[in-house]
């Protein structure tokens, strides 16, 4: 029996795939990993959880009656303020877990690995932030659940609110790109969960998460106002109907929804190009 020239490479060969329909595919099997490695390790997960809970119950129970919203003092209104706040630090947080992933991932060689099989170069990355977004979801969730049983309640409906957490997890995805680029820029897994959450305390908190950004020093408003950060939080409190919502004239204030927006695109698109040039010159 003979075979014509060609004809079993040809039944053999896979069919070619688009640029955007292997990246996705490739992102999504590296998203599949690394759900199935957090799933095999519960400590993550779990102790992802506790931090924020932590922060909703200390924040509410030891500064609630010591802090002044508007012209009350009443620790359920600062519960209400605080937990669009809470919900944005926790889902930015989650930045020095991906930048860790993937310092632990280059440290032990997989990166490399990656990159000698015929995948789209920035799927690694995309698809680690990806599991991220979900253990994220997850995370908010819980979370969600404990600010209803702390006094926290949504007063502009759920689709606003649906809509409120949306943007929050874009904030967290836009932030965990940050993260990877951080990840990929440093030596060893300890490095970069100390390099993910350094610069996260000054954003977090020079911000309107936790007080009023009005109570600032005159010269720290505007840092506050500016802070992508600060946009996400304010969003949040507009569509959750929260107290707080500031009187502030600067734009992010008077259109957090679309500040928001703007800040987390504009974020993924920097730091994902910076990520993926990075990651093509650190495994070479």
């Amino acid at each position: 029996m003979t075979t014509a020239p060609g004809s079993a490479d040809a039944l053999t060969a896979p069919r070619p795939r688009g640029g955007i329909v292997q990246s996705v595919g490739d992102s999504l099997v590296i998203a599949r990993r690394n759900l199935i490695r957090m799933s095999r390790i519960p400590e993550m997960i779990i102790f992802g959880l506790i931090q924020p809970i932590m922060f909703v119950v200390l924040f509410s129970y030891v500064f609630g009656g010591s802090m002044q919203i508007g012209d009350s003092t009443s620790p359920t209104v600062y519960r209400e303020f605080l937990m669009a706040g809470i919900f944005a630090q926790t889902v930015t947080f989650a930045t020095a877990g991906a930048g860790a992933g993937i310092a632990d991932d280059m440290h032990k060689g997989l990166i490399d690995r990656f990159r000698s099989l015929p995948m789209a170069r920035g799927a690694v990355l995309t698809g680690r932030t990806l599991a991220d977004l979900v253990q994220t979801t997850l995370t908010l969730v819980v979370l969600a659940v404990v600010a209803l049983l702390v006094g926290w309640r949504i007063h502009e409906g759920v689709p606003k609110a649906l809509g409120a957490f949306a943007l929050l997890l874009l904030l967290g995805y836009a932030f965990s790109w940050i993260g990877a680029l951080i990840g990929l820029s440093v030596r060893t897994p300890e490095a970069a969960t100390s390099g993910g959450l350094i610069w996260l305390f000054p954003v977090t908190f020079i911000s309107n998460a936790f007080v009023d950004s009005s109570n600032l020093p005159s010269w720290l408003q505007p840092v506050a106002e500016w802070n992508p950060f600060s946009a996400t939080v304010q969003a949040c409190r507009v569509l959750f109907g929260n107290p707080g919502v500031s009187t502030s004239d600067a734009w992010p204030m008077q259109h957090p929804v679309w500040a928001s927006l703007l800040w987390s695109v504009l974020i993924i698109v920097v730091f994902r190009t910076l990520s993926v040039r990075k990651y093509r010159s650190a495994t070479a």
